[in-house]
């Protein structure tokens, strides 16, 4: 890439963008939240919702790291059980205010733009993070985060030998130059950025460097100085020297100013409080309410929903989501709160109700390409089966065949062995 890109005008266009979509939601009601599956279809651009979903699920870590304490035993296999049971109910609670949920719209936005303009970047914010070493596992696991331009960050991925750590440095420095090598599989920034034109103007010349500041004036060439000389009696005065113009000095240029983003509203932040398990990979969200979920309606553009009725926005939204689904049942992610529930393995009566949350979101994700009602059929379908070895035939014949799970043995492996907890 040729072009640099400017990170100041990402994360403003990100500041404008989520103040104009917040406007639109809240509308002239600042009280009204949002829950999960609202988190998850906010905008039209999945990426910008799934980053949402990575900064909150990162706050709901650092939550659980501080209950930690030094005069309890938090490795009890009932500690454990306790804590895996309120974070799957804790995660149906999800409720974030503007003023809470504003900033981490703006910062996925930004992020979003980021992985098609700085790749390498985005592999070391979204999965490294803070570690100073990863294994292909861990930072499979965190790929989960990322639909825009998945297919390069799996493919190098796949480059790297299963099982042994290694050092940031050396991913960091490999991913560069894997992604120097495929950049023709890079995502062009052209398409993402026509996405974003639809909800506020956005062209990619807005974010290059070369529009970020104002012009530095030139300074004018230094103006030579004639000496003047004492005349001597009965010399003869030389004839005076042509005088020198001095160029005039060069009018400043002004690289044409960004839209300010709108200001936010008044509401103090009181951003609600995430409970996590204590390793940092990020977990994901919550677990599905007892009720059976009623299918998904078809997703609008929020931009086209308001401009399409008089009716405020945030209405429009509540409408069309189920009121009781909660994010754990449209998104999912294989975290530590999911050995939590494995390493005691207690014998379970339902399926559902032993999937966490983060197993919900892995599943999801890798095994039902992101639809939450075709994973609800399948467990559903599973708990009314009359033992293991049906069960199993339906899950390795079926299903595999049914959604092309290739490489998937890791999460079909999850699967199996809750299966064997049912029917032990």
């Amino acid at each position: 890439m040729k072009d640099k890109y400017s990170s100041a005008k990402r994360e403003q266009y990100g500041q404008q963008l989520a103040s104009q979509l917040c406007d639109q939601h809240f509308g002239g009601t600042p009280t009204t939240t949002l829950d999960g599956p609202a988190v998850l279809r906010f905008t039209p651009i999945r990426q910008v919702n799934l980053f949402v979903v990575q900064q909150l699920l990162a706050q709901w870590t650092a939550e659980m790291a501080r209950l930690r304490s030094p005069y309890f035993d938090f490795e009890a296999d009932d500690v454990r059980q306790a804590l895996t049971q309120f974070m799957n109910i804790l995660s149906r609670r999800i409720k974030l205010s503007r003023a809470a949920f504003e900033p981490l719209l703006a910062r996925a936005i930004s992020d979003t733009l980021g992985v098609a303009t700085d790749p390498v970047l985005t592999f070391e914010q979204k999965l490294l993070g803070n570690q100073p070493t990863a294994t292909a596992e861990q930072l499979r696991d965190a790929l989960r985060y990322l639909d825009l331009d998945k297919a390069l960050f799996q493919g190098f991925l796949d480059t790297l030998t299963p099982g042994p750590a290694l050092e940031r440095d050396f991913l960091v420095n490999r991913f560069r130059l894997y992604q120097e090598a495929n950049y023709k599989n890079h995502a062009p920034l052209e398409k993402i950025v026509a996405e974003f034109n639809q909800l506020r103007p956005l062209t990619t010349a807005e974010l290059t460097e070369a529009t970020d500041s104002l012009a530095a004036p030139q300074a004018a060439p230094p103006v030579a100085e004639t000496p003047v000389e004492t005349p001597v009696a009965g010399a003869v005065a030389p004839a005076p020297a042509p005088a020198v113009e001095t160029p005039p000095a060069p009018k400043e240029t002004t690289a044409p100013p960004l839209p300010e983003a709108a200001p936010a509203k008044p509401e103090a932040p009181t951003p609600p409080t995430f409970v996590a398990s204590p390793t940092p990979a990020p977990a994901p969200i919550p677990a599905a309410p007892q009720e059976t979920a009623e299918p998904e309606p078809e997703r609008r553009p929020l931009a086209e929903a308001a401009a399409s009725t008089n009716v405020p926005l945030h209405e429009k939204l509540r409408a069309e989501r189920p009121t009781s689904a909660p994010l754990s049942e449209t998104l999912r992610g294989e975290r530590p709160s999911a050995t939590l529930a494995e390493k005691s393995a207690p014998k379970v009566e339902s399926l559902r109700e032993a999937i966490s949350i983060n197993q919900r979101f892995s599943f999801i994700n890798e095994l039902f390409n992101g639809e939450n009602m075709e994973y609800h059929t399948a467990i559903q379908h599973l708990d009314t089966l009359p033992n293991a070895d049906v069960a199993k035939r339906y899950v390795t014949e079926d299903l595999a065949h049914k959604y092309g799970w290739v490489r998937k043995e890791e999460h079909v492996n999850k699967l199996l062995k809750l299966l064997d907890r049912k029917f032990a």
